[in-house]
C-alpha cells in the first residue's frame, strides 16, 4: 500500500504497520498522523537528514484525501488554481526505480501559491452541504409528522389540496324577512336542520318548528316532513323558491286528536261501521299498509288551461286520488286517476281565491316532485271548508308516508323518556303544577280553599301596587311606574305582534296550524287604547277585544266587561292559559315569529 505524498520509510515502519492492522476500518488520515509522530519522535530522534516537516506532510495528506472524494472537474480546478496536489501516481513518477525515498530539501518542496482575487476559489463546505442533502433522507431517522392531515404524502412538507366535502349551502328565511346561511351535510334531515336553527337562534325547542318549502311565483308552500332530506328537496326547487323557518303546531296534532281531523262522513270505513270507531283504531287503519282506508267527498277541480272549476266526487286511496265520472259511483269503470301519491307532494295555495278564480278560500294543490315552475302540471283543488281541506291534506300525508310519520312523531317522546332516567323531570307550567301558597308565617303552606286563594292573590296584587307607588311618591312617575309599566310590559312577549291587520293575524294563525288554543295578541285598529285576542278553536279563527278600565286611578284590562280585571296583559294571558273563562278553550300555543 502506498500513500500519496508519503515516503516508503514511514510505510515500512513497524509502529505504522501495527497501527494499520489494528484499525483498518478507520479513515487513513486518523491513523497516519499519530504513526508519523511516534516514528519521528521515538525511532528517528537524531537523523536530521530523514526529518520530516509534519505540518507540511499533513497538509499534503489532506490535499490527497480531498482529491479522492472530489470529482475530476474539482481536481482539475484545484490543479489549475495552484493548490497543493500530490496524487499517488505523480509522486512515484517523480522518483522512478527507487524503493526508499528520502525527503528532498525544503527548497525543493512545491510551495503553495496564494490564490489571486480574480481566480475562483473552491469552497469545501458547499460540496459537503450538497452531499449531506443527498444523503439526508436515507441517513437520518424518520421523524413522525405531527400534522398528517395537512400534508400530502407522509413526510412531505407540501400541503395537500383541500378535500371536497359533501356539505351544501342552504339559506333559510324567517318570518321577518331575515335570512341565515348554513352549511349542512348531504344527509341532514329537516328535523336536524330545525334543531340547528333553534340552537343558533336561542329559541325554545318545543318540537313544533318546521321547515317550509315556499314557491312565491306559484303561490304554494308546504311543511317538509321531519325525515325528508333537505338537499334533495332543494335540488327539486327552482331558483326563486326558498325555505322558511316557522312553527306548525298541527304537524302531528292528528295523532293526538284524530277525530277532529277526520270527520265521520268523509271516512268510508266510518260509514260502514255506523261511525262507532275509537281513535286508536282509526289511526291504525291509516298506518297499517295492508288496510285500505278511503277518504271521499266533493272537491272543486280546476280545469287545465282554464279558470273554470268543476265539482267532482273524489276518492283518496293508497294508489292515488280518483274522481268519479258518474256521480258518487265507486265502480272501477267510473273512476279516473287524477294524481298518484308516490311522486307528488301536497301544497297549500296562499295566493287567495281571486288569482285562480276559486269558488272558496280553502285551496290546495298536488304538485309532482319533478315539476319546478310549470303550472300546467299542477292539480288545483278546492274544498268547501277548512275542516274538509285539512282532512284531505292530512290523509294524503298519512297514506303516502304511513308509519314513517308515526316514528317521527315518537322521536321527541322517546328523547324525553331517555333523558328522564338521567336527569330530574322538568315540571310544566300548567294547572297541575301551579298552586296558591301562603308565606306569611315561618314556613309556607298550600292554600286549599279557593276563596282564600283568590283573596290572597288579590291582596298580594294590591300590596305590590302600593309598594311600587310608595317608591315613586316623592317624584313624578318614572318609566317603571306601575301605570306606565303595565301598558308596555306585554310588548316583550312572543305572543304580542303589535299593529298588524286582521288579515295578517288570520294568515299567521293559518300558517302555524289552526289547532285549538293557538293565539296571539295585537293592537286594536278601531280603539287605540284596546287590544285584540285572536285565537283558533275547531279550525275557526275568533277575535276577542280587551278593553282597559280604570279604578282608583289604576288601569286594568278585562275581556268580560270588567268582571275579571288584570293589571297587565301578561297576567291576563297567564290566567286564560289556566282557566277557560269566557273563551271557547284555554290558551295553549302562542303564535310566535322568530328572527334568525
Amino acid at each position: 500500500m502506498a500513500l500519496a505524498g508519503c515516503p516508503d520509510y514511514f510505510l515500512r515502519h513497524s509502529n505504522y504497520q501495527e497501527s494499520m492492522d489494528r484499525t483498518s476500518t478507520h479513515r487513513p488520515e486518523e491513523l497516519i498522523v499519530p504513526g508519523f509522530q511516534r516514528s519521528a519522535h521515538q525511532n528517528l530522534p537524531h537523523h536530521h537528514d530523514d526529518d520530516v516537516d509534519l505540518e507540511q506532510l499533513v497538509n499534503e495528506m489532506n490535499s490527497s484525501m480531498e482529491s479522492v472524494y472530489s470529482t475530476q472537474a474539482d481536481t482539475a480546478l484545484l490543479l489549475n488554481n495552484g493548490h497543493a496536489h500530490t496524487p499517488h501516481h505523480h509522486v512515484h513518477g517523480a522518483y522512478p526505480g527507487q524503493r526508499r525515498h528520502t525527503p528532498p530539501p525544503p527548497s525543493s518542496f512545491p510551495t503553495r501559491e496564494k490564490p489571486r482575487q480574480s481566480q475562483p476559489m473552491h469552497i469545501q463546505t458547499a460540496r459537503c452541504l450538497q452531499e449531506e442533502q443527498q444523503l439526508r433522507p436515507a441517513s437520518l431517522p424518520a421523524i413522525p409528522n405531527p400534522f398528517p392531515e395537512l400534508c400530502s404524502p407522509a413526510g412531505s412538507p407540501v400541503l395537500s389540496p383541500i378535500q371536497s366535502s359533501d356539505n351544501r349551502i342552504v339559506k333559510v328565511w324567517s318570518e321577518d324577512g331575515a335570512g341565515k346561511v348554513v352549511e349542512i351535510p348531504a344527509d341532514m334531515t329537516a328535523r336536524d336542520l330545525c334543531q340547528l336553527l333553534v340552537y343558533k337562534s336561542h329559541c325554545l325547542d318545543d318540537n313544533a318548528w318546521t321547515l317550509v318549502e315556499h314557491h312565491p311565483i306559484l303561490g304554494l308552500e308546504r311543511c317538509l316532513e321531519d325525515h325528508e332530506l333537505v338537499v334533495q328537496v332543494q335540488a327539486s326547487m327552482s331558483s326563486d323558491s326558498k325555505f322558511l323557518f316557522r312553527k306548525n303546531y298541527a304537524k302531528y296534532e292528528f295523532f293526538r286528536n284524530p277525530l277532529n281531523f277526520f270527520p265521520e262522513q268523509m271516512v268510508a270505513w266510518c260509514q260502514e261501521t255506523d261511525g262507532s270507531i275509537p281513535q286508536s283504531q282509526l289511526l291504525q287503519n291509516f298506518l297499517n299498509s295492508s288496510s285500505c282506508p278511503e277518504i271521499q267527498g266533493y272537491l272543486y277541480v280546476k280545469e287545465p288551461g282554464r279558470k273554470s272549476w268543476k265539482k267532482l266526487y273524489m276518492f283518496l286511496r293508497r294508489s292515488g286520488l280518483y274522481y268519479s265520472t258518474k256521480g258518487t259511483s265507486k265502480e272501477p269503470r267510473h273512476l279516473q286517476l287524477l294524481s298518484d301519491l308516490e311522486d307528488s307532494n301536497i301544497f297549500t295555495i296562499i295566493t287567495g281565491r281571486k288569482l285562480h278564480n276559486a269558488p272558496t278560500d280553502y285551496q290546495f294543490c298536488i304538485k309532482p316532485s319533478k315539476a319546478r315552475s310549470d303550472c300546467k302540471e299542477l292539480k288545483m283543488l278546492c274544498a268547501e271548508d277548512e275542516q274538509s281541506r285539512t282532512c284531505w291534506m292530512t290523509a294524503f300525508r298519512l297514506l303516502k308516508y304511513g308509519i314513517v310519520l308515526y316514528k317521527s312523531y315518537n322521536v321527541p317522546q322517546q328523547t324525553k323518556s331517555n333523558l328522564s332516567h338521567f336527569s330530574a323531570p322538568v315540571r310544566s307550567v300548567s294547572e297541575n303544577s301551579l298552586v296558591a301558597m301562603d308565606f306569611s308565617g315561618r314556613t309556607g303552606r298550600v292554600i286549599d280553599n279557593p276563596v282564600e286563594a283568590q283573596s290572597a292573590a288579590l291582596e298580594e296584587g294590591q300590596t305590590w301596587r302600593k309598594r311600587s307607588q310608595r317608591m315613586n311618591v316623592l317624584g313624578s312617575p318614572s318609566p317603571l311606574h306601575p301605570s306606565s309599566l303595565s301598558t308596555v310590559i306585554h310588548r316583550t312577549q312572543v305572543w304580542f305582534h303589535g299593529r298588524i291587520m286582521r288579515e295578517e293575524a288570520h294568515k299567521m294563525i293559518i300558517q302555524q296550524g289552526q289547532v285549538d288554543g293557538l293565539f296571539l295578541l295585537r293592537d286594536s285598529q278601531s280603539n287605540p287604547k284596546a287590544f285584540v285576542l285572536t285565537m283558533c278553536h275547531h279550525q275557526k279563527i275568533k277575535h276577542f277585544q280587551i278593553l282597559p278600565c280604570e279604578e282608583d286611578g289604576q288601569v286594568f284590562f278585562s275581556l268580560d266587561d270588567g268582571a275579571t280585571k288584570f293589571t297587565d296583559l301578561i297576567h291576563l294571558v297567564e290566567f286564560y292559559q289556566l282557566n277557560r273563562g269566557v273563551l271557547p278553550c284555554k290558551l295553549k300555543h302562542p303564535c310566535t315569529a322568530v328572527a334568525l
